[in-house]
């Protein structure tokens, strides 16, 4: 079973049961089928600063992360860890709205994102 850990301020509405139905489908569709778990993080602007500073050395505000063995994913477990994907929610709430989309709709758009890169897949240079 993958078990899929939703960490967010409870005024960020965002549906953690569909966010984690999404990454459960998307990451059984992608051949992960041991027992594993990923954490999402939604997280404010100055947060997201701060690891874009910490990770990053820059000053950008980014609107999604994914770290694989991140510092805060050390709890004991027999599961495979597979990552943790951060959202910065106040940006995609700006991009849901700029983009004509629905915030819910932008966040799995981003969470896909960052689970194909917790699954090796990047950009193209």
């Amino acid at each position: 079973m993958i078990d899929v850990k939703i960490a967010k301020q409870s005024n960020y509405p965002i549906s953690a049961v569909k966010v984690k139905s999404f990454l459960r489908k998307f990451f059984i569709e992608h051949g992960i089928v041991s027992d594993s778990e990923v954490i999402v993080s939604f997280v404010n602007e100055k947060e997201m600063q701060i690891l874009a500073k910490k990770y990053y050395k820059d000053t950008k505000l980014h609107n999604v992360f994914s770290f694989v063995n991140s510092e805060s994913m050390k709890f004991p477990s027999d599961k495979i860890n597979l990552g943790e994907i951060v959202v910065c929610f106040p940006v995609v709430v700006k991009e849901a709205s700029m983009e004509n989309k629905l915030i819910e709709e932008k966040v799995l758009e981003l969470v896909e994102h960052s689970a194909l890169h917790l699954l090796g897949v990047h950009h193209l240079e």
